[in-house]
């Protein structure tokens, strides 16, 4: 051991008298580490991103959007009927109610069911006015999003049949209307219709990044209502008027908005039994519709996880170009080591003469690429750190330096040194002492 420690010493000292070589031989190892730990960083964030996504979408769902007919679709449906006598579009009932109780009663894999219907509105309560969107829902819609009441209760079974007028608000609605008292049992006015607060869910913290990726609301901001209260005190677009009456074997407006529901969140009870749910709910729809496509079927998990396996791949690809950098650094070591080497073959001839052994010049000199690759490695990591709060900062791109990427390319860096400094080392031992002290 303590000819070990005194070969380490030697080391130290032979760095110390070539300070600016070291440091220039350990730049390589410095922007490979530094590199590594700002894209596995990048990695990270994105990772984390997702799985925050699929904690706002839930797991396991199916989601069902209402979608009015294009122009272009009108267009051509008048150009094929053009040599008809009469230009009628198929009619399809839209999005409704009964499109979600069938799929609930005739799909095995259904779990949970939650329609949606959004309706844009006018708050108002103590002379204080917002705009903001009154929800028809169903207690299934609380279950699906992992929302929670933080006072109050849910909706009960009256409140669903009969259509009383009563809401469970969002934390920046109580906030605007309710900043310093209790808003349960008080009333709040949307739209036309009064609406007694029985509840108040808990905030909700969401990114504008996945409010806009993932097409979802701020739950926070909204006025939730049983979904019937807000077919019959809001309104119904399935109903049928005297308009509707008057305008029978015409074509529908295509700006307007025929469903009865916006939207319909459905839970299946396996995973892998998704996108054949899916599959079923699609040609349900087409069939209950007339054939007519006026709706979207999304599974966003599955698009999730395609998304986690290209960031997967995508990682991958940065981690290997990044290392890159470090294998380049260990090849400068093993190169300079060898200059050393022819350098300091005097030296070592001095050395063998006093007594030393080939294990001890062996040591010297692995000692002092593995020095090298290790400061380089500290130095890596410094940098790997900044660079990846620069780029959270600066570039807006979550970052998430994790302890393994560290240790992983600190523990990479000194085997980089200790791979490529073996060559170097034996090179050095094997020199004849002889020729070594005879050399200039």
């Amino acid at each position: 051991m303590e000819r070990i420690f005194f070969n380490f010493i030697l080391a130290l000292e032979g760095i110390n008298a070539n300070r600016l070589r070291s440091f220039l031989t350990a730049l390589g190892i410095v922007f490979g580490v530094g590199a590594v730990i700002a894209m596995l960083a990048i990695g990270n964030g994105a990772q984390q991103a997702i799985l925050e996504q699929m904690k706002l979408i839930g797991t396991n769902n199916i989601v069902i959007e209402s979608v009015l007919p294009s122009e272009k679709d009108d267009e051509e449906e008048e150009s094929t009927n053009s040599n008809t006598n009469e230009n009628k579009k198929p009619y399809s009932p839209g999005l409704t109610l009964e499109d979600i109780q069938s799929i609930q009663q005739v799909l095995p894999t259904v779990e949970v069911v939650s329609p949606e219907l959004v309706l844009s509105t006018n708050v108002i309560q103590s002379a204080k006015l917002e705009k903001a969107k009154c929800v028809g829902v169903t207690n299934a819609f609380f279950e699906l999003n992992q929302l929670e009441l933080s006072t109050g209760s849910l909706f009960h079974e009256k409140h669903m049949e009969g259509g009383r007028p009563v809401c469970i608000i969002g934390k920046k609605i109580k906030s605007k209307f309710f900043s310093e008292k209790n808003p349960i049992g008080k009333r709040i006015k949307c739209g036309k219709t009064w609406l007694t607060i029985i509840g108040v869910l808990q905030s909700r913290p969401t990114s504008k990044e996945n409010l806009k990726s993932l097409g979802i609301r701020d739950y926070n901001a909204d006025v939730y209502v049983p979904v019937q209260t807000a077919l019959l005190r809001f309104k119904n677009r399935a109903a049928v008027t005297k308009q509707d009456i008057g305008n029978r074997g015409r074509n529908q407006n295509q700006d307007e908005n025929y469903h009865q529901i916006d939207r319909a969140v459905i839970r299946v009870n396996d995973s892998k039994k998704l996108q054949a749910s899916a599959d079923v709910i699609a040609r349900m729809l087409t069939r209950r519709h007339n054939n007519q496509v006026d709706f979207q079927i999304e599974v966003p998990e599955l698009l999730l996880e395609q998304e986690r396996k290209t960031q997967d791949t995508f990682n991958i690809v940065l981690a290997v170009i990044a290392s890159i950098s470090l294998l380049v650094g260990g090849i400068g070591i093993m190169n300079i080591m060898l200059a050393s080497v022819l350098e300091r073959i005097k030296e070592i001839g001095v050395r063998r003469s006093l007594g030393a052994n080939r294990q001890d010049i062996i040591f010297q000199f692995l000692f002092e690429a593995v020095f090298i690759s290790l400061i380089g490695g500290l130095i890596g990591v410094l940098l790997g750190v900044f660079a990846a709060r620069t780029i959270a900062s600066y570039a807006e791109i979550p970052t998430i330096v994790s302890p393994w990427s560290i240790i992983l390319s600190f523990g990479v860096a000194a085997s980089v040194g200790l791979v490529f400094g073996i060559f170097p080392a034996q090179k050095a031992a094997q020199q004849d002492p002889i020729k070594a002290l005879r050399s200039d």
